[in-house]
């Protein structure tokens, strides 16, 4: 095979691969739109209170929270905000009819300090947890 030959496969070779890995990209950015309450890893706690919950979860150094209602429908005002100590909370607050968050925050070995309300009811860890 001359230098032309293995240019040109090399080429098309290149084009295949960066066409695929496109794709790849557009896919999980969609996948990721079509839920977004979803926090990912493992659930580790869910902290309830009268008009709702938080659910926390984990996933190797990150954690992450979202604030659900309890029954009804409609909007309404939903609060959670996530906060490593040292860092500034990550918050996510307005009307919504499903979810508050989710909310996602590197914490590696820090303490965090938790909140979340949907309407009158709330919930707060009260201080630094470790979790």
């Amino acid at each position: 095979m001359d230098s032309g030959a293995i240019r040109r496969r090399l080429g098309v070779l290149l084009t295949v691969l960066t066409a695929s890995g496109l794709l790849a990209v557009a896919a999980a950015g969609e996948a990721q739109a079509a839920d977004p309450s979803s926090c990912t890893g493992r659930k580790i706690r869910t902290f309830s209170f009268s008009t709702g919950s938080v659910k926390l979860y984990k996933s190797g150094s990150y954690l992450c929270a979202v604030t659900v209602p309890r029954g009804g429908s409609g909007k309404r005002p939903m609060m959670v905000s996530l906060q490593a100590r040292g860092f500034e909370p990550v918050v996510d607050k307005g009307q919504f009819t499903q979810h508050a968050g989710p909310v996602r925050s590197y914490v590696g070995h820090r303490t965090v300090w938790i909140k979340g309300s949907v309407g009158e009811g709330s919930y707060d860890s009260g201080g630094w947890k470790r979790y």
